[in-house]
């Protein structure tokens, strides 16, 4: 049963049947199935241990600025404040409960798309064939597979025709393998096991029948998912920044507000209860407490858009990375190329043909020196074409707008040939035939063509040429021919046909070992897709590298780098790459960009040695085989459409799509998502450092406080979840995807940065001040004058926001009123201040009072100054540092 681990492809089918107790004819009964699903449980791979949600919110306060808060709330508390203990807590709570929320969307939208994707398996039970939950799959069933079909469990085959399985998923290696029911040796290589077939594959072509021998955890793959937890885990560098800028800060603020409380009480001889009030005041007013719930709503404000185009983003951190990736790691086929083989070219004795279009659809032409190529002009191009339709067992048709292939892909590329033809080419009834098989590698059909009858034979060109050779074939000339189709990366195939007695009636290898007439070769290739040949000279503009990391051969995978424009030069091969050194392999991993027949530990290494570099590194993938290195890269990207479970589990993001261009376009929105973190900080900051100059230097100056703890609170809070919200919304700037990317330990803040969050906080905080000081020589109330104070701060940040919408350009320009968020935000903060001053309750809460008419005359003037000022500052910037400082 499950328990045990032998060695089934070394047993006879007959031997499978008694070990499994089961029946090859009736299947399991129902009531067996209950008894090993109790005993051996479902057919699922362990999940990680779920998070309790009460833990995941609780997470949320994990925060150093968060403890800081914390301990402001208690000491309040303790004084008595509890108007403003309650105030601290409730801010903290919404941060947490927006984080907890905005986790819980991400989760929930990779669930959406694991349920697209269940499978379904064809078993016999109880005499019956029915479809069933693979997940309900016991040790013992008889499954039913056809072509199309996912493998749901490893299995032993006891019976196939024409069974072909792909496997790299597994292990990696593009080609189909046949499987066959024969015993093989008990120390035959897993992909020597050619009576196995193995979770996670899909049938290719044919059907078979096999006895499931290991489910869930058993199987291969479950072994490889166990394998995963040993790979490190990297953090992102918005965690490593925003960790290390909230510790800075912590440290800063609790120094400052030490050595700020030693002056009040020594020398100023302030009340102590009332300067630690005042000092609390500091301590939140320097705290951007609104950061974190701010970064979390740009984030998934990230994943929403992503998942728009087609990316899902498990993790909101990984939208921000995206950003920063520098290098794109990313496997060929479907990802860089359709995964659709196409036939570009087909020479004859007398004629080099080009064939246009790509992909399954009969769209293209045959051509001759850019002219269409009539065939009266070579008529062995029409027999090599009805060989081609001919000699092939896969189905083509057009379903739904959509060209679908039912078996080998190489073999339907040759209907598509045949469609191409400028007349209909006929598909021929087929007497007998002998079916590909990989230990031959050709297939053959016996037909009647043009009066005769005929042996049709098409595969690999070394077996024809060496039916040919007693003929009137010049091998020398077909060798060359065939050298250069493959030097182009194109898998080559040859046709040919023999003539027979017309009273033959079947066909067996005898009959084409010699006395071939050859007719030509078939130029194959698998095509780049055209938004990837975009996508690639988009990264390069924008300073990221392309590394194509495949298990297809080297001159396939030069060919199609050549063709997307990418760097060839000193291309390696997998077993280059196990002889070098991890010092070696972290000089290969930058210096090439094409590695071909690599291995699984082979992309691990590749994956480390660019982050050794420093490199931000992204890796895509699809295979149980690429886990590890999807894992241990700072932003793994699996595939949805033809990505396994066990990699989607590993990966950061998935396409839904498949498709290079969506990595290109999570980029874009990576970087439009950390340019707007930028400016947000950039637009946040100058809040807290303008309030806590003012409350320093009013304990400085020996005068009452112009802003209490709950109003200096307020004013962070409001102000982070109205206009700093506006900056999420920001398009992408024009200039963003012309940068290259930045260095993954760059500073969170630049220098400018920090030159214009102090300048902007001592615009703010001492203008502020100077009006608050202003202001107390008339007859005003300590309410209604820290109402004055707060409006004028508030005013100053609405004006500022429209500075921070661009880091350098003009606010004036052409995009002003792209972005309505802004404009919708400004209003919500009007609102909000009118209802904070007007609304009794709130005076209460805030010791706030209503304002005359005149008294706005102060924020709104203030306002308009700061924003003229910094547009100044910007235009001398402009001209002074460009761009090249800023970032």
């Amino acid at each position: 049963m499950q328990m045990e681990n032998k060695n089934w492809h070394a047993l006879e089918p007959d031997a499978v049947k008694s070990s499994l107790e089961t029946d090859t004819t009736s299947g399991l009964s129902k009531g067996e199935v209950s008894s090993r699903q109790e005993q051996y449980g479902k057919n699922v791979l362990p999940e990680k241990e779920k998070t309790p949600e009460i833990i995941k919110f609780l997470r949320q306060f994990n925060d150093i600025l968060v403890f800081v808060l914390l301990g402001a709330a208690v000491v309040t508390g303790f004084l008595g404040e509890y108007i403003d203990t309650i105030v601290i807590v409730l801010v903290v709570t919404i941060i947490a409960v927006v984080g907890y929320l905005q986790e819980n969307k991400a989760e929930q939208a990779l669930e959406g798309i694991k349920k697209l994707l269940e499978t379904k398996a064809s078993v016999i039970r109880d005499g019956k064939q029915s479809q069933v939950d693979s997940s309900d799959l016991v040790v013992g069933d008889i499954l039913v597979l056809a072509a199309g079909d996912k493998v749901p469990a490893d299995a032993r085959v006891i019976q196939a025709e024409k069974f072909k399985v792909e496997e790299s998923a597994l292990t990696g290696e593009a080609t189909t393998v046949e499987k066959k029911i024969q015993v093989v040796p008990e120390d035959a290589v897993l992909g020597d096991r050619k009576n196995m077939i193995y979770s996670g594959t899909s049938v290719a072509t044919g059907s078979a029948k096999a006895i499931v021998t290991s489910i869930g955890e058993g199987t291969e793959l479950g072994q490889i998912n166990a394998s995963i937890a040993e790979v490190e885990t990297v953090k992102t560098p918005l965690i490593r920044q925003t960790t290390k800028f909230g510790q800075t800060v912590s440290i800063a603020i609790l120094v400052i507000s030490v050595v700020i409380y030693a002056f009040g009480y020594f020398v100023r001889d302030f009340d102590p209860i009332e300067l630690m009030l005042t000092t609390i005041g500091l301590a939140v007013a320097a705290i951007p407490e609104g950061l974190p719930a701010v970064i979390s709503i740009i984030l998934a404000l990230g994943v929403r858009n992503m998942a728009e185009k087609k990316a899902i983003v498990r993790s909101l951190p990984s939208v921000e990375t995206l950003g920063a990736v520098s290098v794109i790691c990313t496997d060929k086929t479907g990802t860089l190329t359709k995964n659709e083989m196409t036939v570009k070219q087909v020479v004859t004795a007398k004629h080099d043909i080009e064939v246009s279009g790509s992909g399954y659809a009969p769209d293209g032409d045959l051509e001759l020196n850019g002219q269409p190529f009539d065939l009266d002009d070579d008529e062995s191009m029409i027999d090599l074409l009805t060989v081609g339709k001919t000699c092939n067992d896969a189905q083509l048709y057009e379903e739904s707008g959509e060209w679908v292939v039912n078996g080998d892909p190489t073999e339907a590329c040759l209907l598509t040939l045949a469609e191409k033809a400028e007349r209909p080419i006929e598909r021929l009834n087929v007497i007998s035939k002998i079916p590909f098989d990989s230990e031959y590698k050709y297939m053959a059909t016996l037909v009647d063509y043009k009066g005769e009858r005929m042996i049709f034979i098409k595969g690999a060109p070394d077996r024809l040429f060496d039916m040919a050779e007693d003929t009137e074939f010049d091998r020398a000339y077909w060798d060359e021919k065939r050298k250069e189709i493959a030097d182009r990366g194109q898998r080559v195939l040859g046709g040919g046909f023999k003539r027979v007695d017309a009273s033959k009636e079947t066909v067996d290898h005898e009959d084409v070992e010699n006395g071939i007439t050859f007719l030509g070769l078939y130029g194959i290739v698998d095509p780049p897709r055209q938004e990837a040949i975009e996508a690639v000279a988009a990264c390069r503009d924008a300073g990221i590298r392309i590394k194509m990391i495949t298990g297809d051969h080297k001159d396939t995978a030069v060919a199609i780098a050549r063709e997307l424009g990418m760097e060839v030069e000193g291309a390696l091969e997998g077993k280059e790459l196990t002889n070098m050194s991890d010092e070696e392999i972290k000089e290969a991993s930058v210096h090439n960009d094409v590695f071909a027949r690599t291995s699984p530990n082979d992309k691990l290494r590749l994956v480390k040695g660019l982050q050794q570099n420093g490199l931000i590194t992204s890796m895509t993938g699809d295979g149980v085989n690429d886990a590890p290195a999807l894992k241990r890269a700072d932003i793994g990207v699996a595939m949805g459409i033809k990505g396994t479970e066990v990699a989607k589990e590993a990966s950061q993001m998935v396409l839904v799509d498949d498709n290079f261009k969506t990595i290109y376009n999570a980029v874009r929105e990576g970087r439009r998502v950390y340019d707007n973190l930028k400016k947000t900080i950039l637009f946040l900051l100058p809040t807290n450092g303008g309030q806590a100059l003012l409350v320093a230097m009013s304990i400085l100056l020996g005068a009452a406080a112009p802003l209490s703890p709950v109003q200096i609170l307020w004013v962070n809070m409001v102000v982070a979840i109205t206009l700093s919200l506006a900056i999420a919304f920001e398009p992408l700037e024009e200039s963003t995807m012309k940068r290259p990317p930045r260095p993954a330990n760059v500073p969170l803040l630049s220098r400018y940065y920090i030159f214009r969050i102090t300048f902007v906080s001592i615009l703010i905080g001492g203008g502020s001040l100077l009006i608050n000081y202003m202001l107390g020589d008339f007859d005003y109330s300590t309410d209604k004058l820290q109402t004055i104070t707060l409006n004028t701060i508030v005013m100053a940040q609405l004006f500022h926001l429209f500075n921070c919408r661009t880091e350098l350009a003009p606010a004036f320009n052409r995009h002003f009123f792209d972005n309505k968020i802004a404009f919708v935000v400004s209003a919500l903060l009007i609102g909000l201040q009118l209802f904070i001053t007007y609304v009794p309750f709130m005076h209460t809460l805030f010791g706030t009072a209503a304002l005359e008419m005149q008294d706005w005359i102060y924020p709104v003037v203030f306002g308009l100054i700061v924003f003229v000022i910094v547009e100044i500052e910007k235009a001398i910037s402009r001209r002074v540092i460009g761009n090249k400082d800023i970032h």
